[in-house]
Parts: structure tokens; C-alpha cells; sequence
């Protein structure tokens, strides 16, 4: 007997099976010939298939009769009767079974099992008739003779588990596997009819989607073919898409822009929406997203650019040289972003523009001034309408590259409201561990800052946040001394003048004596903006009388100045000739520059009260209670007098509002003067905080104090004795003409102006 170990298929008794010879021949070495009989045991495991014992087979199997063997490979076997195993037993190269004949129940009757095979027969025949492949298996169904044979023929393709076919072979009635039978063959047949509905709605769908995806390559091949004919033609829709392939921009920009420009290709170009996502598109693709490769610049040309470019600065350039010189070691921007603090018209601005020239790359003005909406810096959301990019990006934009100079202009002047905080929007522009991602709301995609140089620019750091100021290295612009003025004026803004007005050399001659008074009469910042602006009146008076006199030249010398210029010469303060005691010259800070200025006391009758003038702010106040109250303690025996008279303190040009802490000395030395009956030298001058023990505390704005004492005809200036290193930075023109004296105590300078430690008795009330 030839044994068939079988998996995963449907043997049934009465019916055909059709079995190849080849993988008979795997599993049996005798010689196959009709009438052989072939046990079919079912295994349990497909894996199992060649071991045969109890454990690997089900208990019952089918015999069958190799009734025909074909030319074309395959053999037939008609299946009898179900057996059951009984054992098995292995004996030599020898398998001994013991079976067992199992009886079915006859309980179907033929005529049943015809009309129902019928009916079956012509559902597979009707289903088989919408495949191309039907015809050629029509010819199999008309020979199935029994149910039990199409299911056999059909089982491998039945969504049954291998438990499942094997119950069918197991059930003893009849009627009973009929009936299963057919219920499977139907709900087979009723599956493969939703599946094959499904796959032909499933293949029209995807036939619409290919044939779109096929219209629109074909349009794109046409557009393209259209456009390289006619290029000042091309369409907006194309041009972006060229734009944002040729951009260079990262993955999450071009997956962002592609998304918007799908949007944009199926609105109208009438639409709001179309402008909007056009506008956005237009601002995309023109930035700068390729990464500049670091030059190497050269020192020496640099340095020459900014001497060019600015005059004195000495402190600044240098800093600035130290920049590029880390930046050429490292290749790549480094350093702490810079804050230029200084008086207006000192060339904050403007040095940024030779930075810019010095490192070769693109130079962009931001103006922060009077900036409350934090939009302003990180852009406003795409969600409304009118919205813009921020200034910041607007400046890399406008720049046309990714690593420009960009000067931060008026940073001190940066406002706060209910829009949110412009200050605290800059803190991550201005961090270079952060601004590599910088995110405006407009783009909403990061863009890398860390190749710009960011320069920023204040008149004060008072008002400046301090998580900001934290971030930048504050770097001082002292005011311009008279000789820094003339060579600025004569090096740089007089050929400026002549540029801008038409005027030249031949037609317009200021001597150096013209331009001295220029600056000493005419002008009272510490920069040179308002020098600027006087020589353009002097320029456009002189323009005027050329052509209505027919002249070829004039000449302005510093007597005829004032006849071409409608401008009433600036009031300096000069030391006072008057010497009397209580009156003692100061020194103060300006926006403008520095100035000297007079305190002024008086004792009058009354009942001890402290009397003030000359709009002074609290600061001040509080240092002339400090300076009452030193004095009493100095002059013990002559507090008396503080108590019952009146003191009156007055700073002339009482429409000007004064505040600061720098006036404490001069304050306590005025009233020293005042009830000692000791008058001061007017052509001392000092400054300096003072606290109630008596030191005498640093100061700032140094440089342009000592510039205004200079100019005001003062020879000595007592300083804090902590300010000393700050005379580095002083000119030497200046430390020249003055005899700069450090005190550290309230004492030394009550000394070193010979005011004696007891007092007169004859004081003047």
C-alpha cells in the first residue's frame, strides 16, 4: 500500500483526486501501476508531513485505487472507504498499521444529492463566467459527479483551518457533511463575489487616479515644453516650483513651501487666498538658504577701511580687529554680539557700515525705535490678513544673502505693551547657542542665524532689559574732543558736502580757523551730527550768494562765518570771574556731551529749612540731604547755624531738569565753602558721588566732563579716585590742558581747596 501523508486539504470517499507523479515518487520507491492502493493519512503539521505516528496523524484517513496514470504527469485515484488507525508499528525498514474500516451513515438520498449538486454546480459555473480563465475550467465542473468531489477539488482555495477540513472527513452522516458542505462552497462563493466587486471598484479608482497623475505629467511635460519657448511666459505655478527646487532650503522650508503651493494650484487667481499664499511663496524663494563659505580676511586691509572710514576710535576698531581675528581662526562667526553705547553722531551707526566693507559682506540697517509689538521682530501668523514677515527676517531678505552685517539700531528704545515685548523677542536672535533656529511666525520654519553679525546700537543701557544686555558686550563711543571734530570735518564731512551739494574745493574754501569756530560757537554735542548740519547751512548760504553775485569762489574765514550763517551762536558756560563763597563749578552728563555747571548756596534768616531750585530730580535731592548732614558732622560747632537759618541750593538754568548722583561732592563742597566763609577757585571744577561716611564714589560719562571743562576754561578737575582707569580713554589733548587730580574722600578735596577745618567765626547770612 502506498502511503500519502496529506496537510492542509480535503479527502473525501467517492471521489477523483488527481496527484502528481513526481511527488509520489518523493515519498514511495516502488513502482507505480494501476490498481496500487494508496493510503491518504492526514497529518496535523504541514511541517509533519513525513513523520508518521500517532502524534503527527489524525486517527482517520481514506484508501484509494490508482485507477489511471497520464502521459502529462499526473496519476487518478478514486477514494473508497474511511479507515481508522488503530497503531503503528515500526518493524525493520518496515511501517505495520493496523486499520480499521469506518461506516458511514447512509442518510442522503440520491436524488437530494443530484439537485443539489445541480444547483451548486451551476453557481460555481455563473461565478467562473466573469474571469477570462472560466471557459477553460468549464470542462472540469461538468465532470465532478458528487458533492464531495468539488469540495475536494476546491479545497485548497477554501478559507478553512486544517481542523475545520478535517471535520468533514470525520462527520459519519451523510447529510450532515452535505449540508456543511454546501454551506461552506456558498459562503465561499458569495466571498469571492464581494472580493471580486471590491478589486473591480478598487481597480476603476485607481485606473481615475492613474489616468489624472498620467493627465497632469502630460500637462507638466507641455507647460515645461511651452515655457523654455516662451520664458517671459512662464506661469507662477512653475516658476516657484523651480525657484523651490533650486533653493537649497532644508527639508522642513521645501515641505512647507511645496504644501503651499499645492494650495495655491487649485485656488483662483482672483482669490484672497491666492494672493496671500503667492505673497508667501514670492518671500520664501527669494531668501538666501545656501550657507556662505567663511573668507579669510586680511587684517591690515581691514584695519585701513575702518581708519578710512572713521576717524580716532582707537578703542572700537580695535575690539573690532580682535573680532575677525578670532573669526579667521575659527572660521565661522564667533565672538559676543556687540552693543555700541555713546552719544548721538559719534558714528555708532555708521562704523557698521565699514565692519561691513572690512569683512566683505552685505551691510542692513534695522531701526528698533519706538518698536512695542513683538511682531515687529518675530513676524505676525499667516492667519491674518496683512501679515508680514519680521524685520529681522525682512533685513536677510533685502540683504540677498544669509550672512549680512545687520545693525540693531536703537535698541535702548525698544517699548513694551499689551502686543507683547519687542526685548524679549530679540533675546533668541541675539543668542548664538539658539538663533540657528530662529523661527518667524511668517515663514514658520527655522532659519539659520548663526553666520549673521549682529551689531546693536544705544545712546544708554539704562533702559535696556537686563536678560538682553546680558547677551551683548557693551562697548562705549566717548564723545569727540574739538580736535577730533576738525579733523572729521575736514577729512570727512566737507568732502561729503561737496559731493552731496555740487560745491568743490575751488568754489567754497572754509579755513581751519572758520571750521575751529565752528565747532567752538556753533555746536555743543559730543558727536558731529549737528556739525554736519551747520556746514550744510554754511554750504547752501554760500551756494545761494554764488550764483546770485556771479562768483567763482568764496572763501569763510572765521571772522566772516557769521555772515552766512542765520544762526545764533550756542551758549557755553565759562568759569565765572565772581569769586564768593557757597559757589562751587561742577561737572555733568548730557545726551548731548558733558557740561559744567554752578552750585550755587545762600544762607538766609529762618528756621533751618533746606530750600531747592533749579528742577533738580530725586537723585539730587537725596545727595544734599547726604551733603547737609556730612557737613554737620564736620563742622560740629557750626551745625548751629544749618539749624537756625535757611539754606538755599540752586543750580542755574533752572528750565533744564537735573538729576544724578555725580553732583554729591560738588554739592558738599559748596556748602563746606558756604558756612566756613571759604571761597573756591572757579577754575576748579570736581565730580563725584559721595556717600554719608565720606568717600567719594566712581563716576560715569567721564570723557565728557573733562571735554566740557576743557572748553569752559577749567584747569584743575578733581575725579574719584576709581575713575583713574578710565583715563586711558581720554585724550591726550585733553589730560594736556587739565590738571586731573584723584580724591578718594570728602576730606581731601576740603583740603586740597583750603577749606580749613575750623571755621570763621564772621560767615555771611
Amino acid at each position: 500500500m502506498i502511503i500519502v501523508p496529506i496537510y492542509n486539504l480535503i479527502i473525501l470517499p467517492n471521489t477523483k483526486i488527481y496527484l502528481q507523479i513526481d511527488k509520489l515518487k518523493e515519498i514511495n520507491e516502488q513502482e507505480l501501476k494501476v490498481g496500487n492502493k494508496i493510503l491518504f493519512l492526514i497529518s496535523k503539521k504541514e511541517n509533519e508531513k513525513t513523520i508518521l505516528n500517532k502524534d503527527s496523524l489524525y486517527r482517520i484517513g481514506v484508501v484509494g485505487i490508482l485507477t489511471e496514470i497520464n502521459v502529462n504527469g499526473f496519476v487518478t485515484v478514486e477514494t473508497k472507504e474511511r479507515i481508522t488507525i488503530e497503531d503503528i508499528h515500526y518493524e525493520e525498514n518496515h511501517i505495520q498499521f493496523t486499520l480499521k474500516n469506518k461506516n458511514e451513515i447512509q442518510d442522503l438520498d440520491s436524488d437530494t444529492e443530484k439537485v443539489k449538486l445541480s444547483k451548486l454546480k451551476n453557481a460555481i459555473s455563473n461565478f467562473i463566467t466573469k474571469f477570462q480563465w472560466g471557459p477553460l475550467v468549464k470542462n472540469f465542473i461538468i465532470e465532478w459527479k458528487t458533492i464531495s468531489e468539488v469540495i475536494c477539488a476546491l479545497s485548497i482555495w477554501l478559507p478553512l483551518e486544517p481542523q475545520e477540513k478535517y471535520e468533514l472527513l470525520e462527520e459519519d452522516s451523510l447529510s450532515k457533511r452535505t449540508n456543511k458542505i454546501e454551506d461552506i462552497l456558498y459562503e465561499y462563493l458569495e466571498i469571492e463575489e464581494i472580493n471580486n466587486e471590491a478589486m473591480n471598484h478598487q481597480e476603476e479608482d485607481h485606473k481615475k487616479v492613474y489616468r489624472e497623475v498620467a493627465i497632469k505629467k502630460q500637462m507638466d511635460y507641455l507647460q515645461k515644453e511651452l515655457d523654455e519657448l516662451h520664458p517671459e511666459n512662464i506661469s507662477e505655478v512653475n516658476a516657484f516650483e523651480r525657484k523651490i527646487n533650486e533653493s537649497n532650503m532644508n527639508e522642513e522650508a521645501k515641505k512647507e513651501a511645496l504644501k503651499i503651493l499645492n494650495r495655491m494650484k487649485q485656488e483662483t487667481e482672483n482669490s484672497p487666498e491666492y494672493g496671500m499664499l503667492y505673497d508667501y511663496l514670492d518671500f520664501i524663494t527669494n531668501l538666501s538658504w545656501q550657507k556662505e563659505t567663511y573668507k579669510k580676511i586680511n587684517l591690515v586691509t581691514a584695519e585701513k577701511i575702518l581708519d578710512k572710514e572713521h576717524f580716532g576710535l582707537k578703542k572700537i576698531k580695535k575690539r573690532i580687529i580682535e573680532q575677525i581675528a578670532l573669526m579667521n581662526l575659527k572660521q565661522s562667526v564667533t565672538g559676543t554680539i556687540l552693543l555700541f553705547v555713546g552719544p548721538p553722531g559719534t558714528g555708532k551707526t555708521s562704523i557698521g557700515s565699514s565692519i561691513a566693507k572690512a569683512l566683505k559682506r552685505k551691510y542692513v540697517r534695522v531701526s528698533l525705535g519706538g518698536i512695542r509689538d513683538e511682531a515687529e521682530i518675530r513676524g505676525h501668523r499667516r492667519t491674518y490678513i496683512g501679515a508680514m514677515p519680521g524685520r529681522i527676517m525682512n533685513a536677510i531678505s533685502k540683504s540677498g544673502v544669509s550672512n549680512p552685517v545687520i545693525v540693531l539700531d536703537e535698541v535702548d528704545k525698544l517699548s513694551t505693551s499689551y502686543n507683547g515685548d519687542p526685548a524679549s523677542a530679540l533675546l533668541e536672535v541675539l543668542d548664538p547657542e539658539q538663533n540657528n533656529t530662529f523661527t518667524d511666525h511668517y515663514l514658520n520654519v527655522p532659519y539659520d542665524l548663526s553666520n549673521v553679525i549682529f551689531i546693536c546700537t544705544a545712546n544708554s543701557i539704562d533702559t535696556i532689559p537686563e536678560p538682553l544686555l546680558n547677551r551683548m558686550e557693551v562697548i562705549e563711543f566717548n564723545g569727540y574732543t574739538p580736535i577730533e571734530k576738525f579733523h572729521i570735518a575736514k577729512n570727512h564731512l566737507l568732502p561729503k558736502i561737496y559731493e552731496s551739494t555740487g560745491l568743490s574745493p575751488k568754489s567754497l574754501k572754509i579755513t581751519d580757523g572758520a571750521i575751529k569756530r565752528l565747532i567752538a560757537d556753533y555746536t555743543m554735542e559730543s558727536g558731529v551730527r549737528g556739525l554736519k548740519r551747520v556746514i550744510d547751512s554754511l554750504a547752501r548760504e554760500v551756494a545761494v550768494e554764488l550764483q546770485k553775485e556771479n562768483n567763482t569762489k568764496i572763501e569763510v574765514t572765521a571772522k566772516t562765518i557769521d555772515n552766512y550763517l542765520d544762526i545764533q551762536p550756542i551758549h557755553h558756560d565759562h568759569v565765572t570771574r565772581q569769586k564768593k563763597a557757597g559757589i562751587v563749578t561742577g561737572l555733568a552728563w548730557t545726551k548731548l556731551g558733558g557740561e559744567i555747571l554752578f552750585i550755587e548756596t545762600l544762607l538766609t534768616k529762618g528756621k533751618g529749612k533746606t530750600i531747592i531750585t533749579g528742577r533738580l530730580g530725586n537723585v539730587m535731592k537725596e545727595s544734599i540731604q547726604i551733603a547737609i548732614s556730612l557737613v554737620k558732622s564736620l563742622y560740629p560747632e557750626k551745625a548751629k547755624i544749618l539749624e537756625e537759618n535757611d539754606l538755599h541750593i540752586h543750580v542755574p538754568e533752572g528750565a533744564v531738569p537735573k538729576d544724578g548722583p555725580s553732583a554729591g561732592i560738588t554739592i558738599t563742597t559748596a556748602i563746606a565753602s558756604l558756612v566756613t566763609g571759604t571761597v573756591i577757585d572757579p577754575h576748579i571744577a570736581m565730580t563725584g558721588e559721595v556717600s554719608l561716611r565720606g568717600n567719594v564714589m566712581p563716576i560715569g560719562g567721564l570723557n565728557e566732563k573733562l571735554m566740557a571743562a576743557e572748553r569752559s576754561g577749567i584747569t584743575k578737575v578733581f575725579i574719584p579716585k576709581d575713575n583713574i582707569y578710565n583715563l586711558k580713554d581720554i585724550s591726550k589733548e585733553i589730560k594736556d590742558k587739565l590738571e586731573i587730580i584723584p580724591i578718594s574722600t570728602v576730606e581731601e578735596v576740603l583740603k586740597l581747596t583750603n577749606i580749613p577745618k575750623k571755621v570763621n567765626k564772621n560767615v555771611n547770612i
